[in-house]
């Protein structure tokens, strides 16, 4: 195993919209990773812990939507309260790197620019839940959401699609476009951190562009690769 010390172990996150490929190309990076024999843990939000999945689970279902907004913004902080203190800041802490599939960014956007929680909770609750564990890369895989759909609609959803296929697919489009905005938004408040990526193209095309972003940002990689 590559020793790496705790210090430089990083953590990576992947944003968007619904159906934009995060989850496979949280998949193809891991798989990177570990053919350099960096250790790494794959997770996700809403999830991660069995605390968190449970919180997941109990949203993602629609039960917790008559509560509003500001209350599901709650949900989600205790869930990702539990993920840092459970895995993810143990797991940067013992030098693994951490690569999740949605983190505090989609609380933002679907929270806060798209459901209009105030900005002022979002990120009270954002310091409280993170505690100095932001990520140290942000992929955000942008689409047009009718594109998007049409990509998930012309595949075989898996089980694990299925569950996350969730209550937020029931939106209308005006809605997803708005949400995709809001991403983008995001990303040009936070440049150092967050890293725009198209993301209707080829898949094995993205997953090597995303890799390059990491070789010029973690050079750390690069000494890697060429070994």
């Amino acid at each position: 195993m590559l020793d790496i010390p705790a210090k430089t172990a990083r953590f990576i996150t992947f944003e968007g919209g619904e159906g934009v490929g995060k989850s496979t190309q949280v998949k193809r990076l891991l798989v990177r990773l570990n053919r350099l024999n960096i250790e790494s843990i794959r997770t996700r939000e809403p999830g991660g812990t069995p605390k968190a999945e449970a919180v997941r689970a109990f949203i993602l279902q629609g039960r917790s939507e008559s509560w509003g907004a500001g209350a599901e913004a709650v949900l989600f902080a205790a869930a990702r309260l539990n993920h840092v203190n459970q895995l993810i800041a143990p797991s940067l802490q013992s030098g693994k790197w951490v690569i999740s599939d949605r983190f505090h960014d989609s609380t933002r956007a679907y929270q806060g620019l798209t459901g209009g929680v105030d900005t002022r909770l979002i990120a009270g609750l954002e310091e409280l839940a993170l505690d100095g564990h932001a990520p140290d890369i942000t992929f955000v895989l942008d689409m047009d959401p009718k594109i998007a759909f049409d990509r998930v609609n012309a595949r075989e959803l898996e089980s694990a699609l299925a569950e996350t296929g969730d209550r937020f697919e029931r939106e209308d489009l005006d809605w997803h476009r708005r949400l995709r905005q809001a991403f983008l938004d995001i990303a040009e408040h936070n440049a150092k951190r967050c890293v725009v990526l198209p993301a209707n193209q080829d898949p094995d095309a993205l997953e090597q562009e995303i890799w390059d972003v990491l070789l010029r940002r973690f050079p750390e990689l690069d000494s890697e690769a060429g070994a």
